[in-house]
């Protein structure tokens, strides 16, 4: 079994799939628009979002996260929920966190904790929640 997280975005997911290729190093590997969708009378794209992304696969490592538009409605932006993002220093963590920072709203910022060398969560600027972390143990008192 694989757990593979799928964000939905408004409109605006291609220009955040650019910006996650960029910033986590990843690689889109599939793309569909809505006009690749074959034509159905119930379930019909709007004529507006034909050039929204109907369907996308992101790689990132090992790891693979999916992401859409909402292509027959509006998604609120993800509460409740966040993508962890785990690396095996703190520096290589701080990094990718700076790099989701921009435009984010910073929820818990970037420090050391009890348990980590680095940790910090953020809501960047497409509505997804993050939290960065790494295995490095922080340093003693």
């Amino acid at each position: 079994m694989q757990i593979i997280p799928y964000l939905f975005f408004n409109g605006n997911c291609a220009e955040a799939l650019i910006f996650y290729e960029q910033v986590l190093g990843a690689t889109i590997e599939d793309k569909m628009l809505g006009a690749d969708m074959p034509p159905d009378p119930e379930f019909g794209v709007p004529e507006d979002k034909k050039n929204w992304i109907m369907h996308a696969k992101l790689k990132i490592g090992d790891d693979t996260i999916m992401a859409s538009d909402n292509l027959m409605e509006t998604s609120a932006q993800m509460d409740g929920a966040s993508v962890m993002l785990n690396f095996s220093t703190a520096n290589e963590a701080k990094a990718i966190y700076d790099k989701l920072a921009d435009g984010a709203d910073i929820t818990m910022p970037w420090a050391a904790t009890f348990w980590s060398a680095g940790f910090g969560t953020l809501r960047d600027k497409f509505g997804v929640r993050w939290m960065i972390g790494c295995d490095e143990l922080p340093a003693e008192a």
